[in-house]
């Protein structure tokens, strides 16, 4: 087996707070925007909530000894912000921290290296009382709960990402309603992804002022290339809109100083982005020292009629595109296009457009198939044998790689699905809780077991 990648790759799997904890209401947790969301009727599938989830709040330490059995040297997770912080600012729950705290020194015992993410989605139910992350004071509040984490985890924990997917948070939770906290709105979610922005460089700033030597500050941003369905001028139009509000409304403020123009042009009518500041894009730009991308699928865009007649009244996600055209290609459970090439094309892309970007981590990327309950899965181990091949055509071709992640270790709740899909490495019985090691698992240990072998 040859490799391009090196010594020191880091090869991992990843995990999110509510989709995993359970424990909703234990040793003081406070309820999130998730928790409210998950109560309404319709929000998500079977009526289903994260509750209970894979218990892994109170089944951590058998879940680490699946991540060594596993082989992996990172870990990634995020922190439950209402499990540190119950109202989400002012008094700390420290019974929150010290199970983290447990968490992060048995991985690092274990030579596992702990990946935190500080916001995975679940926003503080308080805070979203407040108008959430429409409000300004959220990226401050945000900076507070990073500069609590930080101090109490920095002596063990060298790897710090902000946010995972500010898109998801602000469009599709803010302008689309899918995704907690159900809001349909245009000024609303476009404010709401500039704080994100906002508070993601303000909590670097924060953790930065107090760092030790060696740690790492990052972001974790969706990357889905966007393809024209023809090479109609309205299709290809079409589809700059669609890369403008996924990947360019992030990743130009963050890496490129300024905003795309095109934003301004697309939302003119329903916002006078007055929520911006002469001096936020400074906070925003804020030196990073990696950058997660997570890739699953490409967006095939073609022109469409707006949803809304009235500009004025047009959400943040009625930019005149249609995404639901699939190529002839095989698809995942969840109807995902499987294309391999998209995860090549979205490094390269964002190693030319950005000069200078730094290292670059797969923070995420994996698959459900119709046969969920499988232990054989064949089709997940193809599709990531698939994928981190594309990866490895990035790094060949000069990407900044330094590192993989694979979404995830345990099925888990899925958001706005519930437990109908599973993403797992690791079957979870949900009834019994028990684990069972997937085909995918073993194959994977055998993978980085070999890559291990191929780089020394």
């Amino acid at each position: 087996m040859t490799t391009a990648f090196p010594a020191g790759f880091r090869w991992g799997v990843a995990t999110s707070a509510y989709q995993i904890e359970g424990a909703a209401r234990q040793d003081g947790r406070g309820p999130s925007i998730w928790d409210t969301f998950s109560a309404v009727p319709g929000a998500v599938a079977s009526g289903d909530t994260g509750d209970v989830a894979a218990d892994h709040y109170n089944r951590w330490a058998e879940d680490v000894r699946l991540l060594v059995d596993l082989g992996v040297d990172a870990y990634r997770f995020s922190i439950s912000w209402s499990r540190i912080l119950p109202d989400g600012r002012g008094r700390v729950e420290q019974r929150g921290v010290d199970f983290y705290r447990r968490l992060v020194e048995t991985l690092l015992d274990n030579g596992i290296e702990p990946f935190i993410t500080l916001y995975h989605w679940d926003l503080p139910q308080a805070l979203e009382d407040h108008g959430g992350w429409r409000n300004r004071d959220t990226s401050g509040w945000f900076a507070e709960y990073a500069a609590i984490v930080h101090d109490a985890l920095g002596d063990v924990v060298s790897k710090w990402t902000t946010l995972n997917e500010p898109y998801c948070s602000s469009i599709v939770g803010y302008g689309e309603g899918r995704h907690a906290p159900g809001a349909r709105e245009g000024h609303g979610a476009l404010a709401a992804a500039h704080h994100l922005l906002l508070g993601h460089g303000l909590a670097v700033q924060a953790m930065r002022a107090n760092a030790l030597p060696g740690q790492e500050f990052g972001i974790v941003l969706n990357q889905s290339p966007t393809v024209p369905v023809t090479g109609d001028p309205a299709d290809v139009a079409a589809a700059s809109r669609q890369d403008c509000l996924l990947r360019r409304q992030f990743t130009d403020p963050l890496f490129g100083s300024a905003y795309p123009e095109e934003l301004t042009s697309m939302f003119g009518a329903i916002t006078d982005f007055s929520f911006r500041h002469d001096e936020d894009l400074a906070i925003i730009g804020e030196p990073l020292d990696y950058l997660g991308v997570n890739y699953y699928y490409r967006l095939h865009v073609a022109d469409a009629p707006h949803q809304e007649p009235d500009p004025a009244k047009r959400t943040a996600r009625d930019i005149g595109v249609d995404t639901t055209q699939l190529p002839d290609v095989p698809r995942t459970g969840m109807g995902w296009p499987v294309e391999p090439a998209g995860l090549t094309t979205a490094l390269t892309e964002l190693a030319t457009r950005y000069p200078g970007l730094p290292p670059i981590y797969i923070t995420e990327n994996g698959c459900v198939y119709p046969d969920s309950d499988a232990f054989q899965d064949d089709d997940r181990i193809c599709f990531l044998r698939d994928h981190i091949a594309a990866a490895e055509v990035a790094a060949t071709a000069g990407v900044p790689l330094r590192g993989y992640f694979c979404w995830s270790l345990l099925d888990n709740f899925e958001w706005a699905h519930g437990y109908k899909h599973r993403f797992g490495l690791v079957h979870v019985d949900y009834p019994t809780q028990h684990r069972t090691p997937r085909a995918s698992y073993h194959w994977y240990r055998s993978f980085i077991s070999a890559a291990r072998q191929a780089a020394e």
